[in-house]
């Protein structure tokens, strides 16, 4: 019923008409998508807008219900969307498994919770009346996410909106708007989301700039590149509107020279290889005392190497970039830091759309490698002498989305993670973490701070605060 089609008070035929959904590892068309076009997304808003007044007026317990069956139906049907996730994502099965049973699931049955959180607060008042704080849904939020997590960096925004009473625009990465749009449509359906309440739109540029834009939708959940970012940013603010950001990243790991080497390497290599890097939270520069610098290199050098790679439907560790435009980007980086001075250590190949772990070691500040965010499975490495130099060039940089330090000394960790801006901190970890309860959210040109996950975050994000009095008769005044 939905190949061709949008999701939009039923499966209908979108004004972009349709295009196919590639698979990246062999090339094949998996399915066609239907595609939609500016005009479907001010259609959409409008219903959306009409579904959700009467959404509102449930009974928490409702909404509660339809969010804690959803969250079964990703343990029920993960199989199948395991499946879309690994052929059109290029996601390994664990990563797929993850995403499923690990995030989304969990998302939904926090989110279950926040329908029956407090309404508000009683507030004092210097005056004889009652005086309170309430949280109302802001309406219709418009929800933007990418292809590298499809499930989950959709669900964290969907599922708390939703919770709290809003309706949802949905506008899916393109490469994987049946992973990160088709799913949800089927799944929220068939948990009994009523309907109007979630429009599921994949298109380009112009689609998501109608979801900024459109004056029905009030809030802005959108995750992608910084530069993207911004420029959301810049058109929500033309109609003032909130808009909340989840961006790149160039997360700096530490690794001190108290650390047991073998171990220190094994979590840099996860952090940096996992998903071919295709992760916001990637760990991009390893940054590692200078006594044992080279060492570390090397033997991540080894574990690049032995790392297979392949189509993620069989045994491999690493799969596909997700199109040619960001492997020639990732080979870009790789190339002219390899010019600039770097000492290509492992990697630095591909095949197809296969990239080869790489490790670059003695990276020159000025380097791409270091500079810039890579999104693909590259592990730059440079040595320091000191912790204040460790310090320097761990904060030496524009964003502030996670950071690592592996150290014997977990306070000494701590201490040193004061000094440096990073919205998420792991001592004795990689910077690759996420769980359905944590505030999430990066600072400086990785966004505009914890914007999605905890309960106050949540709140936050989907609800505006509204000032309540009641007085028992009328006051008197001097006019």
């Amino acid at each position: 019923m939905w190949e061709g089609r949008i999701w939009s008070g039923g499966w209908i035929t979108g004004s972009g008409g349709e295009y196919a959904a590639v698979e990246p590892a062999t090339g094949r068309e998996l399915a066609r998508v239907g595609a939609a076009t500016a005009a479907d997304v001010h259609k959409a808003a409008e219903r959306a807008q009409q579904a959700q007044r009467e959404w509102a007026a449930l009974p928490y317990d409702r909404r509660a219900a339809v969010l804690r069956r959803a969250g079964q139906l990703f343990i029920e049907h993960e199989d199948e969307i395991h499946e879309w996730l690994v052929r059109e994502s290029g996601a390994i099965r664990p990563f797929a498994q993850f995403q499923t049973r690990g995030v989304a699931a969990e998302e939904c049955w926090e989110a279950a919770g926040l329908a029956s959180h407090p309404f508000g607060e009683i507030l004092r008042s210097n005056q004889q009346r009652l005086s309170m704080a309430r949280r109302l849904p802001v309406g219709v939020v418009g929800v933007i996410s990418p292809f590298n997590a499809p499930i989950i960096l959709s669900i964290r925004a969907i599922a708390p909106a939703l919770a709290l009473g809003n309706a949802v625009v949905l506008k899916p990465d393109p490469r994987t708007a049946i992973s990160g749009g088709v799913v949800f449509a089927r799944l929220f359906e068939e948990a009994g989301l009523p309907d109007g309440l979630l429009h599921v739109l994949p298109g380009g540029v112009d689609v998501g700039e109608a979801v900024v834009t459109d004056p029905l939708i009030r809030v802005i959940a959108f995750t992608g590149s910084t530069a993207a970012g911004k420029a959301v940013a810049r058109a929500a603010a033309d109609h003032l509107k909130r808009v909340h950001l989840e961006l790149g990243g160039n997360s700096a790991l530490l690794v001190l020279d108290d650390v047991d080497l073998e171990k220190a390497v094994s979590v840099g290599a996860f952090g940096s290889f996992n998903h071919a890097g295709q992760i916001c939270m990637a760990t991009s520069r390893h940054i590692v005392a200078a006594s044992i610098a080279d060492d570390y290199a090397n033997a991540l050098a080894v574990h690049a190497d032995r790392l297979p790679v392949g189509d993620p439907t069989g045994e491999v560790a690493i799969g596909p970039i997700i199109d040619a435009k960001q492997r020639d980007n990732i080979h870009r980086v790789v190339t002219s830091s390899v010019d600039a001075g770097a000492r290509l250590a492992a990697g630095g190949t591909y095949e197809g759309l296969f990239y080869r772990p790489t490790v670059l070691a003695d990276v020159p500040l000025t380097a791409p490698a270091y500079a810039e965010e890579i999104f693909g499975p590259v592990a730059p490495v440079v040595a320091f002498r000191d912790v204040e130099e460790a310090v320097r060039l761990a904060a030496g940089t524009e964003y502030g989305l996670s950071l690592g330090i592996l150290t014997a000394d977990a306070m000494r960790g701590l201490e040193i993670a004061e000094r440096i801006p990073a919205g998420l901190v792991h001592i004795n970890d990689q910077t690759v973490n996420d769980e359905a309860i944590i505030p999430f959210g990066g600072v400086g040109a990785s966004g505009n701070g914890s914007r999605a996950g905890s309960p106050q975050s949540n709140l936050d994000a989907f609800t505006e605060t509204q000032w309540v009095t009641a007085r028992r008769d009328l006051p008197a005044y001097p006019f």
